[in-house]
């Protein structure tokens, strides 16, 4: 299977999330609407994370990962272009590879995966990137979940 990106809009990503648009005006856009937990002992988690850029084209995706009880945002810092892969959850369980989406993020735009959604680990694209990174943890093997799928292909332009 062979995915191929397509640009980061809202109406695309809204069945995995929502889109955090950097604002180009003075003021202040809230996006808190977004944010889940769904573990009331779970603690909110900062943390600030470097990726190395991605080189390989084709991507190779073999392993997706979910945060089943807490939405996952991710808010680039200093970053150009960015890849977002996801994927729903399977009635029978893990992933639905059907229907896997990618898409292009830019360097002025953030993600929040909603709780429960799949996705590929953070890749950055053409220079290594920073990202501040929110989510809830309380420690468990229920703050993230990491599984082996079937070998697809994401073809980066």
């Amino acid at each position: 299977m062979e995915i191929v990106p397509g640009p980061l809009t809202r109406d695309a990503f809204a069945p995995f999330g929502d889109v955090i648009d950097v604002p180009n005006e003075a003021g202040r856009l809230y996006y808190e609407e977004a944010l889940g937990n769904l573990r009331p002992a779970a603690r909110p988690s900062l943390s600030v994370s470097l990726k190395p850029e991605t080189r390989d084209r084709p991507l190779r995706a073999e392993l997706l990962e979910r945060h089943e009880f807490s939405s996952q945002t991710f808010l680039p810092l200093d970053v150009d272009r960015w890849l977002i892969v996801v994927a729903p959850h399977a009635a029978s369980g893990g992933p639905d590879l059907a229907g896997v989406r990618a898409f292009i993020a830019t360097g002025r735009q953030g993600v929040t995966y909603r709780p429960d959604t799949w996705h590929h680990g953070l890749t950055v694209l053409d220079r290594p990137g920073r990202f501040a990174v929110f989510m809830w943890r309380d420690g468990s093997q229920g703050d993230e979940e990491f599984v082996p799928v079937a070998p697809f292909t994401i073809r980066i332009p």
